[in-house]
């Protein structure tokens, strides 16, 4: 599941408390198990603050983080740069440990130019080899037919940025700005990535 349906069912289950609170007052304070509401007018108004201040957070565009990443060259470019440069970018995190981030690229490869035609998308595959595993990067990439940019996060700085413990980690920026993220790769999952593409290209 991805981290925007992971919000909105929170969001869904923040939503329903409240409505409770708010329209069946009485009886629900008074059944309740823990009873911290109950006859506390302050508790409700805090409630209700925690579910705007809530409401915000699932709805707020994040901006992307600026990093530093290396080239397979070993130059530097910065993800503000990146994303500076192109109004919509797909930044996908893998490493070459990780067989599934290697079936999302690859499965990515097959449709890009398509995606190109079609959203003007820029894609970056991410990888965040570090110094044990890095020298396998460029034989992997010279054996793939990816079309798309390589870049390096030797120290895993962007995937902190994102707050990550885990790949392939996707999101889809516009304007600078993170539209949609998703962890995990499950085959097929490429349609759902295309369709939020169309939605963030108009």
């Amino acid at each position: 599941m991805g981290v925007n349906c992971i919000l909105k069912v929170l969001f869904a289950i923040n939503w329903l408390f409240v409505k409770l609170i708010i329209k069946n007052n009485n009886n629900f304070l008074k059944n309740c198990k823990f009873g911290i509401f109950k006859n506390n007018k302050k508790m409700k108004k805090k409630a209700i603050a925690f579910f705007i201040i809530f409401y915000g957070l699932v709805n707020a565009q994040e901006m992307l983080p600026n990093v530093e990443l290396k080239t397979l060259s070993n130059s530097t470019i910065s993800t503000q740069k990146i994303a500076s440069e192109n109004e919509l970018i797909i930044i996908s995190l893998w490493a070459t440990w990780c067989v599934p981030c290697k079936n999302e690229l690859d499965a990515v490869s097959e449709l890009y130019q398509d995606w190109i035609d079609e959203t003007n998308v820029t894609y970056y595959a991410v990888s965040i080899d570090d110094s044990r595993t890095s020298n396998r990067i460029r034989p992997m990439v010279n054996g793939k037919d990816w079309e798309f940019e390589i870049l390096l996060d030797e120290n895993s700085d962007l995937k902190r940025a994102f707050g990550v413990s885990t790949v392939p980690f996707t999101v889809i920026i516009k304007n600078q700005k993170i539209v949609y993220k998703h962890m995990g790769y499950t085959p097929g999952y490429e349609e759902e990535l295309y369709a939020e593409l169309i939605k963030h290209s108009n």
